[in-house]
């Protein structure tokens, strides 16, 4: 069975004022994502700990070892 895919390519041509509204959306959502992306890797470095030496002695020291 054999399934076609049609899509269609329309070209856009906005106005002068269009194309304001536009960039100012793509800058909305820009920002938004960088602070998504902020956010994410805050939590993520506030949750992970590299393991080297003093750190194992002091997870020892504390677990009563």
């Amino acid at each position: 069975m054999r399934v076609f895919s049609l899509t269609y390519e329309f070209k856009l041509k906005p106005t002068a004022e269009q194309t304001t509204i536009f960039a100012d959306w793509l800058e909305q959502c820009r920002r938004v994502y960088n602070y998504a992306l902020a956010e994410r890797k805050d939590w993520f470095k506030s949750r992970s700990c590299q393991i080297n030496a003093c750190s194992q002695g002091v997870r020892i020291h504390y677990s009563g070892r």
